[in-house]
């Protein structure tokens, strides 16, 4: 179970890093701004985990490995931007798979420390925000997870549930990080699909007015 959690840490670091280089590249930063972005999308998810949880335990610091990673990620995106523009929607595939992978790294390291089931899925939906909450602070923008948007933190807390209950069920191994990584990928992709997007409160202010006129 080590491994499986460090590598899904590590997996998720550098996929992490390297949407927010792309976001740094999308927004013209410069390589300071690039590798700012990388470890803030790529180590910000999994040390709000760990300076939630308390238990002495935090990735980033354990491991010798995973700074680097974040910064050699933003150089080479940094330097070799060309063939990522040339697919813009590179970077929203990438946004998933992080929040997705970190939300799977959250959910496992709450369930390895015996936590309550609200605890778990809260620090799973947590850790896998988290990298893009502090990006969007960052850059002086509302987060995202706090706007009328397609489902973002919807989709990390249901890739949570989905990585408790498989562990419930008796999954282990790679498998419950596996389930939750195509439950939390598929709902946000049919979010985006369907244009399935949260409701703001004149939303329902709109709705519940709109009945009462009737």
């Amino acid at each position: 179970m080590e491994f499986v959690a460090l590598s899904l840490d590590f997996l998720a670091v550098v996929i992490g890093s390297l949407g927010g280089s792309l976001f740094a590249v999308d927004r013209k930063l410069d390589l300071i701004g690039a590798m700012a972005l990388a470890l803030l999308c790529g180590l910000g998810g999994g040390l709000l985990r760990d300076m939630i949880m308390q238990v002495g335990d935090v990735y980033i610091l354990r491991t010798g490995y995973a700074i680097p990673a974040s910064a050699v990620t933003a150089a080479v995106v940094f330097f070799l931007s060309s063939p990522f523009q040339k697919r813009p929607r590179l970077i929203e595939w990438i946004d998933i798979f992080s929040v997705a992978l970190y939300v799977a790294a959250g959910s496992g390291k709450a369930i390895a420390y015996g936590l309550d089931p609200w605890a778990v899925i809260l620090l799973g939906m947590l850790t896998g925000v988290g990298g893009g909450m502090l990006r969007d602070v960052f850059l002086g923008e509302v987060p995202r997870i706090f706007q009328k948007s397609n489902f973002y933190a919807v989709c990390a807390i249901l890739g949570a549930i989905a990585y408790l209950a498989s562990s419930s069920l008796g999954f282990v191994g790679f498998w419950p990080a596996l389930i939750c990584t195509i439950v939390t990928v598929a709902s946000r992709r049919l979010s985006l699909r369907y244009d399935i997007k949260s409701p703001s409160q004149s939303d329902l202010h709109s709705f519940f007015g709109g009945r009462r006129d009737k």
